[in-house]
């Protein structure tokens, strides 16, 4: 199956340990990058309130929710610790200094 690939923004756009909000017609997509410069995409909802993630704290490959202070893992979108509950993933690939979320996925949060 062929993925189609959406850009959006640069890989300079998104701070170490910060975030970048990215609407879409099915919801706001979070776009993390880590101390590690790796990249990751969620959905900018937490599973428990639905606060914004994109404005927590990055530590690691996880967010802090800003709200009530859940953790969620940027790799799987799964509540760590005692709390439980997901987002989810988007693919995301970086080309160069360019960053791409796989439109497929967009489709199927719709769903």
């Amino acid at each position: 199956m062929n993925m189609s690939w959406i850009a959006i923004g640069q890989v300079t756009d998104i701070p170490l340990r910060g975030a970048r909000c990215v609407a879409t017609p099915q919801g706001k997509i979070a776009v993390f990058r880590t101390i590690e410069n790796q990249f990751f995409a969620i959905e900018d909802r937490c599973p428990h309130k639905g606060g914004p993630l994109s404005q927590g704290i990055v530590h690691g490959a996880a967010v802090t929710c800003p709200l009530h202070n859940w953790v969620i893992s940027l790799e799987t979108g799964k509540a760590l610790g005692a709390d439980e509950g997901a987002v989810r993933t988007i693919p995301l690939k970086v080309e160069g200094d360019q960053i791409f979320i796989a439109g497929d996925a967009l489709d199927r949060m719709a769903a």
